[in-house]
């Protein structure tokens, strides 16, 4: 044979199909109870909407106590400023500062003498 009249390709076989499946056979009807399924429905969305309520409700507990924290934190600093207030007053009131602004600032002089003078209390007559 000569070599112009050789083949180059191979012969092949080709893959066996696959065997089909076994049908089914078709499932039965389920008579699906309409009452039952109703109930169920009703029952799942009370569920929900109690869960809902609850899950609200303590989402404003939470609110309503970080509120009542910040309040609180509010009156203990105005606390403390008002405590820083009235040393201030204090301070301001001193009769050691008072007397220096006097003698400073508008020139008075501290008396050498002093004198008091009371009026005497009569007797009543019962």
């Amino acid at each position: 044979m000569p070599a112009s009249a050789h083949k180059y390709y191979e012969e092949y076989e080709e893959p066996a199909a696959r065997a089909p499946r076994p049908k089914r056979p078709p499932r039965p009807r389920v008579m699906l109870n309409q009452k039952w399924r109703s109930r169920l429905t009703w029952s799942i969305l009370i569920v929900a909407v109690l869960a809902l309520a609850l899950t609200m409700r303590a989402g404003l507990s939470a609110n309503r106590g970080y509120a009542l924290v910040k309040t609180q934190q509010q009156a203990a600093q105005i606390e403390q400023e008002n405590e820083r207030l009235k040393i201030d007053i204090a301070k301001l009131k001193s009769p050691k500062r008072i007397k220096d602004i006097a003698t400073s600032r508008l020139g008075m002089e501290v008396p050498q003498n002093v004198y008091f003078t009371h009026k005497a209390k009569t007797q009543q007559n019962h």
